[in-house]
């Protein structure tokens, strides 16, 4: 075996990414999500309005279709940070969010398969 080295194996890469916070955030934000070894989620960043981050867009038989979760602004003085952001529980957001979401797509093919897990975030108050 004189005159022959193995060669190093190639060390395993890790991807992390960090990724915005997102209320049913677009195609693009899961695809990263999927692609990443290791995934964090920012929560140092300062809140910003009318992003994702509380707000998401439907397609619905009557075309696009906007739902924003409210927030509650009294902690939100002096640069807030999203991990100081609180929802809040004024309307029924949660109610018409979930109706909507049904309305939309409860006819599409895996609907029932995601239902289940998707409901408590509309039908329970400990978020």
């Amino acid at each position: 075996m004189d005159g022959l080295r193995q060669a190093p194996l190639p060390s395993a890469q890790v991807m992390t990414t960090l990724l915005s916070t997102t209320y049913f955030g677009p195609v693009q934000w899961y695809q990263k999500l999927c692609q990443a070894n290791h995934v964090l989620i920012e929560r140092w960043e300062t809140f910003q309005k009318q992003t994702y981050r509380n707000r998401c867009v439907i397609a619905t038989a009557n075309g696009r279709q906007a739902l924003t979760i409210p927030i509650d602004h009294s902690p939100l003085t002096n640069g807030p940070c999203i991990k100081d952001v609180r929802i809040s529980d004024h309307g029924n957001w949660r109610h018409l969010h979930w109706n909507a979401l049904v309305s939309a797509y409860g006819e599409s093919p895996f609907f029932d398969y995601y239902q289940d897990d998707l409901r408590p975030f509309f039908t329970e108050r400990r978020w």
